[in-house]
């Protein structure tokens, strides 16, 4: 059994487990490497999903790109460019800055459908 497999299986919320399974899908199909890499993460605990901030985007991401953090969006800090965003959660206030940007916030399940080459994405943890 596989390494992902084996963490999922620990796993309760049933939504999560699906797009694991999704992810891996999508990588093994279109042979993108960070569908795979995001599948991972996300079958990790809880405890080691990556928290970033707004202002984390401001500084890293680029335009033209998307950006995937495999965990959740915290709204410190500001964002002045627009960029579309794919994460398992988001506050709020991170959503709205998002928002208010020109940006979108996706979710993992749109981030595949736009793009699944997983062509121009950055990961950001």
């Amino acid at each position: 059994m596989s390494r992902i497999r084996k963490l999922q299986r620990k796993k309760s919320n049933p939504n999560l487990v699906r797009l694991i399974d999704d992810l891996l899908k999508a990588s093994a199909e279109n042979e993108a490497k960070v569908w795979k890499e995001i599948a991972e993460r996300l079958a990790k605990p809880l405890r080691n999903y990556a928290e970033v901030n707004v202002g984390k985007l401001e500084r890293y991401g680029m335009e033209g790109e998307m950006v995937l953090v495999p965990g959740k969006i915290l709204g410190s800090g500001e964002l002045s460019k627009p960029l579309t965003v794919a994460a398992w959660r988001f506050s709020q206030s991170a959503r709205e800055k998002i928002e208010r940007a020109g940006g979108k916030c996706i979710s993992f399940f749109e981030a595949v459908r736009q793009n699944p080459e997983g062509k121009k994405v950055r990961i950001i943890v």
